[in-house]
């Protein structure tokens, strides 16, 4: 059985670091990408992130250079390392993996940014 389960989200200041993890299980997770999906109040779903099997990265515009996609492949967890957040961040985030048979999902703890 495939599962995602997060956790590290809550409550932060503007201008603080919060980092959320996603632990793995059910398939070779060292072999497949992964991503991060977040969605805000009222809004759609939003991709933030992805990392290859091999450590390769990409970002959203949105979060470059504040928030960082890593991943330990020998503990089958994904991190994201989020800095210098501001209320726009405010969100649930979901870690997610497409498989060939189909696609999973975190539970999506949700963050909160807020003085």
């Amino acid at each position: 059985e495939v599962q995602l389960v997060e956790s590290g989200g809550g409550l932060v200041q503007p201008g603080g670091s919060l980092r959320l993890s996603c632990a793995a299980s059910g398939f070779a997770f060292g072999s497949v990408a992964m991503t991060w999906v977040r969605q805000a109040p009222g809004k759609g779903l939003e991709w933030v992130a992805r990392i290859t099997s091999r450590g390769g990265t990409n970002y959203a515009d949105s979060v470059k250079g504040r928030f960082t996609i890593s991943r330990d492949n020998t503990h089958n967890t994904m991190y994201l390392h989020m800095s210098t957040l501001n209320p726009e961040d405010t969100a649930v985030y979901y870690c997610n993996v497409p498989l060939a048979w189909g696609a999973y999902w975190g539970q999506g703890p949700p963050v909160t940014v807020s003085s």
